[in-house]
């Protein structure tokens, strides 16, 4: 039975695991600087021992000390390093340069080995001790006859205070191992976690090393009862070693050992079968006989294979209990994902050993492993067991067992992890007979819809084979001569998929998860044409309305795929680039859709004509054709009766979206480059005669009515649609000759003078008007006359001036769609470059003044912002869900608005200021708001850093404003009040939005401050400034942003903070708390600065030796240099003062060091020299070192990075 995993199995709780991080030794590639001199420094070696081991002793110091000897001179490998050449003469050289085959330099070890097995032993043990990084000195003494207790004595790891140097000690049978390093090498680096291609080949080699090792030596040497036992008791040893470079490298190797010694067993156990089975016949050969020399041969050798087995057994079984069992829940996740990688291969390897059940629970608890690393191997691992079907019937009670997590992995959060357990559950489907149940399959099928697109096409996989594709499909029998009989039950299980699955409406997304699997029958059109052009009395399995609605869908989907040959919007980070054979794919596609569509489209067209939403669907098709076909294969009669058809579906519809299809298909065809230019050209103004004649006619008889105005719905009605039509194809054609500028004027100057205008003709006319001015703001040339920009720019003027009063309208949708289109005119006209002709952009350019843009932000606060009433709670189930559909739209309506808003700000159009209006609600409305919001701070603060940090402030101190309005004079600021914590929350947002990098946002961050205690003292009464001052409590709102500040800013501003505090003030009640708090975040690290205040509550002094050192102070001015005798009058406590004072001159020379080391590394800090000069209005900053950057950085925890990395 498999266990269940222990409750904190995913803390390395247990004793094994009960291991620290301590003092990680150096790399030993720093030797070589000891390389190129010629003077290799390898570990000493002592062998205090009898004198029947003199002679190895004398060979082991040789060796150690790199003698010239046969088996060194042959393993030399020449490297050429900084213009010399280096010799690789210890194994770990030859192999980290990986110059020369490792067979041969394992050959050359085995060679050594056989010379004298202590020499070599000694080699490869020091380099095992290297490839941890260990720069330090080996010893060893032969295991004599010692008692246990003694052995178990030196089997220690401790540290010598009085040296410096850690100490390991252990067993590598036959030797006592003593690794000595300096404690202070707390780098933590070591070749096996270092990056870049060389390390990553290291490591190759390292292992690739040991696994030829094993292979060279298992007819020789490995079961010699001392190569092996020294290498497993030595890398057991290490295994267990506090340090992380140790426990790293040995267990890797150590896993590696087993994987290739299973190798080994594997051949072996072959090599026996084979053995046993020319006995058997070779005894029945020789059944008359009593003796034969050939049987007792083969039996030797059966017994010789049955022997080695037994050894290997036994070494596989010490590395896996010394080693695995210990590392497998080590505190490292990487030991932790080695130690499961390389079991999976085990399993799959030798599964008569390793397939069962007291091996495959490791892979199943660890599957609940914090680290995705880990996850990620057990998962790997796994599909390598179900992918052969021979082995998951043994896989029962671990698939009963595990099952639910497998299925619940999908939702992992690490991307790679969940695209690897949806395959994972692709290979249980396939190979286990009903493992999977029929809510797990609906549950796994929902993955084809979300937006990374590994796990979508990986559910796609799963859902076609197990739902659309059936055995035998291919091969079914054309029923009553059809010979699309296969693709359309693909297709109908495929429509019916999506009808049943009601959480999702998104055809292009399940079309692109199948796209790679079902590509054959989705690029099958003819198919999918010939089922919706079915008669349903000719055949009674015609589709239904829906099926047909999502089937059209679908054609639209799965041709854009293949037109466009990307991924849909909102899947898929940027558009991939196709190889040549994909292009040439695509082109056939293209191909192929034209010359199929060209034909059958103007017949679905004529079929579906009234139905919009599946016209609108199928005029998106043309947009994908190869034009060029209509005359290389002489289908121009084919082009007039889709231009006939468009034709009839403008004339009959109004829908907005049928319409903009509409247009839009004119413009594709239309298109200049093209030989039928002349006759869609031809086509199109005689549909635009018509739509306009039409609409002159509607108006002439509206205005004739008495008083302009008509009561009648139906010629309200007309005349919208008539607008609808004219507006649509304004937009993609340029409709100026016919003059509609006029007439939409007319309308909209009667609107603005009566107000009695029906809402239905507004909207089109002022959208159509737009689309007038912007054509003719686009045909502005160089050689425009003056007399032409003058009369357009009265009429952009006259546009604007209608759009303000519509900001006003007692129609909301009037005032929204006044308010976007406004929006966009403005910064249409602020960044308009008319052709070059800077005569017309001094002409035409609009910016709005200080009314306008007040006239914008107060329509944000009352349309945006603004709370809606609860609305009665009495609603049926079918009411609630239309008033949900309801709030979704007025959402996203509002999101345009303020989207539309912020677009001002961002490109400058309206001044940064208004800003602080709209960041007063990014916490308040952060799930609806809070993206837009985000992204305006972020590229404002891009745009201009000082002005986007005066914002910020400007915000909460118009907040704190508002809240100190609001609570009594004479109780003061209530800090624990809602208004209050809110206001804290937003500047605790507005902080983090700052990001990691201090020297980045630093003149931002000191700009707060500085802003911050000028408004917190402002109003404060008497020289002396002792009242207190009424905005104080500001301190604690800006006190968020502290730990943003470098140190030396820190004590710039704390300096700052002082100019206005002359003197140490009696800080005894709690109306000056917040000046003490917000003095403390300021002084929290550092290390000469008094404590915190103590019950006393009095303030300590400002030591001489932190401010002597800055001359300069938080000023609009230069600031004047403080003396120490200025410094020391301002401290009462004249013994503190001198005790800091004897520190102002260490302080100034580590200052004027740092300064110099700032100016050689960050130059861009010193445009002028040490000091960096603003404009009056911007902050002096006092320049900090890296390394004073690199001990103040404060870390959060909840970091929300806006504009952290643009560029400052």
């Amino acid at each position: 039975m498999i266990a269940e995993p222990n409750t904190a199995s995913n803390l390395p709780s247990q004793k094994e695991n009960a291991v620290r991080d301590e003092a990680v030794p150096e790399s030993a590639v720093q030797n070589s600087s000891c390389v190129r001199n010629g003077n290799l420094k390898t570990p000493k070696l002592q062998l205090p021992l009898k004198n029947a081991f003199q002679r190895e002793k004398r060979k082991v110091r040789e060796q150690c000390e790199n003698i010239k000897r046969n088996s060194s001179s042959s393993r030399r490998v020449s490297q050429l390093q900084n213009g010399e050449v280096v010799e690789a003469v210890t194994l770990f050289e030859v192999v980290s340069m990986g110059k020369r085959a490792m067979q041969s330099v394992v050959d050359d070890w085995v060679e050594a080995y056989k010379q004298d097995r202590n020499v070599a032993l000694l080699d490869l043990i020091n380099f095992f001790i290297q490839c941890s990084g260990c720069q330090g000195m080996v010893t060893a003494e032969m295991f004599q006859s010692l008692h246990k207790k003694d052995v178990m004595r030196k089997m220690t790891e401790t540290f010598d205070e009085e040296t410096g140097l850690q100490y390991k000690k252990f067993m590598a049978y036959p030797w006592i191992l003593t690794v000595t390093w300096p404690v202070d090498m707390d780098n933590e680096d070591y070749p096996l976690i270092r990056t870049g291609p060389y390390w990553k080949k290291f490591k190759a080699n390292f292992c690739e090393f040991i696994a030829v090792l094993v292979q060279q030596c298992q007819c020789s040497i490995l079961y010699d009862s001392y190569l092996m036992d020294t290498i497993i008791s030595l890398l057991t040893g290490l295994a267990d070693s506090m340090v992380r470079a140790f426990r790293h490298t040995s267990t890797l190797a150590a896993m590696k050992l087993l994987t290739a010694v299973v190798s080994v067993h594997l051949n072996l156990d072959v090599n026996k079968h084979n053995a046993q089975r020319l006995y058997e016949v070779e005894k029945k050969r020789i059944s008359g006989r009593r003796t034969s020399y050939r049987l007792d041969q083969l039996e030797r050798k059966r017994k010789e294979y049955e022997h080695k087995l037994l050894e290997i057994q036994n070494m596989m079984n010490a590395i896996f209990k010394g080693t695995f069992l210990n590392r497998y829940r080590d505190v490292i996740p990487e030991i932790r994902a080695t130690c499961i990688e390389e079991i999976g291969s085990w399993i799959k390897t030798y599964p008569d050993t390793f397939l069962n059940d007291s091996y495959l629970k490791y892979i199943g608890w660890m599957l609940y492993d914090k680290q995705a690393e880990v996850r990620l191997k057990c998962l790997l691992g796994l599909q390598g067991i179900y992918s052969r079907k021979e082995l998951v019937s043994r896989m029962d009670l671990f698939t009963s067992r595990f099952k639910d997590r497998i299925v619940s992995m999908p939702l992992d959060k690490d991307h790679e992890v969940a695209v690897q357990a949806m395959k994972l559950l692709m290979l249980m489907s396939q190979n286990c007979e009903d493992v999977l149940s029929a809510e797990d399959c609906e549950t796994l099928y929902q993955f084809v819809y979300t937006t990374h697109r590994p796990l979508a096409v990986a559910a796609g996989e799963f859902l076609y084979k197990r739902l659309l594709s059936h055995e035998g499909d291919e091969e079914v029998q054309p029923k009553g001569g059809g010979k699309f009989e296969a693709s359309t039950e693909q297709l109908k299980r495929l429509i019916r998929f999506f009808l049943e699955g009601e959480l999702h409406k998104h055809v292009a997304y399940l079309i692109d998860s199948l796209w790679d699997w079902a590509g054959k029958f989705l690029k099958d059109w003819e198919c999918m044409t010939t089922l919706l052009l079915k008669n349903a009395e000719e055949d009674g399995e015609a589709l239904s309305d829906a099926h047909e609605s999502v089937l059209i869908e679908i054609i639209l989907a799965t041709v854009k795929e293949a037109a466009e040959g990307h991924p849909p919007v909102g899947r898929g980070a940027a558009k991939k680039i196709l190889s040549v054979k994909e292009k040439k794919i695509q082109l056939e596609d293209c191909t192929k859709i034209t010359e199929h569509f060209i034909m059958v489209l103007p017949q679905l067209l004529a079929k579906y004509s009234t139905d919009a939403q599946k016209v609108a669907n199928l005029l998106q098709i043309p947009q994908y054709y190869d034009l060029d076909v209509y005359t290389t294969g002489h289908l121009e009669k084919h082009l007039d009766a889709l231009l006939r058809e468009v034709k009839d579906i403008v004339a009959k519809h109004s829908d907005m979206s049928v319409l903009e299809a509409s247009s839009r298909t004119y413009y594709i065809l239309c298109s200049e480059e093209i030989a039928i230019y002349s006759q869609v050209d031809h086509a199109r103004t005689q549909l635009i005669d018509e739509l306009t004649g039409q609409l002159n006619q509607l108006l002439d008889g509206f205005w004739q009515k008495e008083e302009g105005f008509c009561t009648d719905a139906g010629e309200i009605s007309r005349i919208h649609s008539a607008l609808r039509r004219v507006a649509a194809f304004h937009n993609a054609h340029d409709l100026t000759k016919w003059n509609l500028h006029d007439k939409t004027l007319r309308l909209l100057v009667f609107e603005m003078e009566h107000g009695s205008l029906p809402v239905l003709m507004i909207l089109p006319a002022l959208q159509c008007m737009y689309f007038s001015l912007l054509w003719q703001l686009a045909a502005v040339s160089e050689n425009s006359p003056k007399e032409t920009l003058f009369a357009l720019r009265r009429e952009l003027r006259r546009f604007s001036q209608i759009c303000m009063c519509f900001l006003h309208h007692k129609e909301k949708d009037v005032r929204e769609k006044a308010f976007m289109i406004l929006c966009d005119w403005l910064l249409i006209l602020s960044h308009q470059n008319s052709n070059n002709n800077e005569e017309a952009v001094g002409l035409l350019d609009y910016l709005p003044n200080t009314s306008l843009q007040e006239k914008l932000l107060l329509f944000i606060q009352e349309h945006v912002f603004i709370e809606e009433e609860e609305e009665s709670k009495d609603l049926t189930e079918e009411k609630d869900r239309k008033d949900e559909s309801c709030k979704l739209d007025d959402l996203h309506k509002k999101r345009s608005l303020l989207a539309a808003y912020c677009k001002l700000i961002v490109y400058n159009v309206v001044e940064m200021t208004a800003a602080a209006e709209i960041y007063k609600y990014y916490v308040k409305t952060y799930n609806d708001f809070g993206d837009i919001i985000k992204e305006t701070l972020s590229r404002t603060r891009h745009n201009n850093k000082i002005q986007s940090a005066k914002t910020l402030i400007l915000c909460l101190q118009q907040l704190f404003q508002t809240h100190a309005e609001s609570q009594d004079s004479i109780s003061g600021v209530d800090f624990s009040s809602a208004s209050f914590t809110n206001m804290k929350e937003l500047a605790r947002r507005f902080s983090l939005t700052f990001g990691w990098d201090q020297v980045k946002s630093r003149e931002s961050v000191a700009m707060i401050h500085k802003e911050g205690i000028e408004f917190a003292f402002q109003g404060a009464t008497g020289v002396d400034g002792k009242c207190l001052p009424p905005n104080l409590s500001f301190l604690l709102i800006i006190s968020e942003f502290s730990n943003k500040l470098l140190k030396p800013d820190k004590r710039l501003v704390y300096a700052y903070l002082q100019r206005y505090m002359a003197e140490p003030l009696p800080c005894r009640g709690d109306e000056w708390q917040p000046l003490i708090w917000y003095r403390n975040s300021l002084l929290a690290n550092e290390d000469e600065e008094s404590s915190v205040l103590g019950s006393s509550g009095e303030w300590s002094p400002v030591g001489t030796s932190k401010m002597s050192s800055f001359k300069r102070k938080l000023s609009n001015g230069s600031l004047p240099e403080t003396s120490q005798a200025e410094a020391a009058s301002k401290a009462p406590d004249l013994q503190c003062a001198s005790q800091l004072a004897s520190a102002a001159g260490k302080s100034r020379k580590r200052l004027k060091s740092r300064e110099m080391h700032l100016q050689e590394h960050l130059p861009f800090l010193y445009p002028g020299g040490l000091r960096r000069r603003y404009c009056k209005d911007e902050i002096k900053t006092e320049d900090v070192s890296e390394e004073g950057q690199a001990e103040d950085t404060v870390e959060d925890v909840d970091v929300d990075v806006v504009g952290a990395d643009q560029d400052s």
